[in-house]
């Protein structure tokens, strides 16, 4: 099947892998060249989004916010300028639920189908193929998509109508944040205390405290290992749509609030651009003590 996927970052880039992986022609578009890896595996590079619609039977977006979708659909040189009819485009993006609704359905007059199916798992994941996937669209689009986003992740749901999968992930990056703000805690108050923060880890690796967030991201803190796997600044995004969407349902998510807090804090002190589980900084700066093994 001749696919296309826009924005080739630390995610996009290895999930356009596995779809070449799986057989499929990729048509590739991002804001700076094609990575030549993919190019060698056989990708063909476009200019635009509109080429890729061009060419490409199903059309995948990962770029970083709202407005770069907007763009990459709505744009000059956008995916809606192309030969869109019969087609579907898959928003995987984390983006807002409701701007993703609007944007559907502006996709739909032009006679394709939408499907918003942002991810989670991080750049891990992404080079394994083990994302977890949130749908939003109909059932019949999803059953026509679903075995190319297979090739990218395992754990696959459709959650419901459009926006509905974005909702999914503003509510899973609420979860993340919270998590690696208890590691956060749990390491800290170890490591000030004496204790090896590696040996307990390991200790609450084997029990009811255990987490993806304590293995993975626990494991960066003891080792000081904060290059981007999903970024700070991305990671506020996320939660500035928890809160402003709680806000306009009148719903108070302060543990949501108090992450971010955090997160801003980081950002302000240079650390925007570091992974997620840089956090951790902000508590340590607070209590003028660093993890350490």
């Amino acid at each position: 099947m001749k696919v296309g996927f826009i924005g080739l970052g630390i995610m996009g880039a290895p999930m356009a892998e596995k779809l070449i992986a799986g057989g499929h022609q990729l048509y590739a578009n991002t804001r700076r060249e094609v990575p030549a890896a993919l190019v060698k595996q056989g990708a063909i590079a476009c200019k635009t989004p509109q080429q890729v619609v061009d060419e490409a039977e199903i059309i995948f977006i990962m770029v970083p916010d709202t407005p770069q979708v907007e763009e990459v659909l709505f744009g000059e040189h956008g995916c809606a300028k192309g030969k869109l009819t019969g087609k579907v485009v898959v928003d995987m993006s984390s983006i807002s639920p409701l701007e993703t609704k609007r944007f559907a359905a502006k996709v739909n007059e032009l006679g394709a189908a939408y499907l918003d199916a942002p991810v989670s798992g991080g750049e891990v994941g992404a080079k394994q193929g083990t994302l977890t996937i949130m749908v939003g669209g109909d059932e019949a689009t999803f059953a026509r998509v679903k075995p190319l986003l297979e090739l990218m992740g395992k754990n696959i749901t459709l959650i419901g109508g459009n926006g509905d999968g974005q909702t999914c992930k503003v509510a899973n990056q609420i979860i993340v944040a919270l998590n690696i703000e208890a590691v956060s805690e749990a390491l800290l108050f170890a490591s000030r205390a004496g204790a090896d923060p590696a040996k307990v880890r390991e200790a609450l690796m084997g029990g009811f405290a255990s987490s993806r967030i304590l293995e993975v991201h626990g494991e960066r803190m003891i080792k000081r290992a904060f290059s981007p796997g999903f970024r700070i600044s991305l990671h506020q995004k996320d939660l500035n749509l928890a809160l402003q969407g709680a806000k306009d349902m009148s719903l108070s998510l302060p543990n949501t609030a108090s992450c971010q807090e955090l997160f801003n804090v980081c950002a302000a002190n240079g650390a925007a651009d570091l992974d997620h589980s840089a956090l951790v900084q902000a508590l340590e700066i607070m209590g003028n003590h660093k993890i350490s093994s």
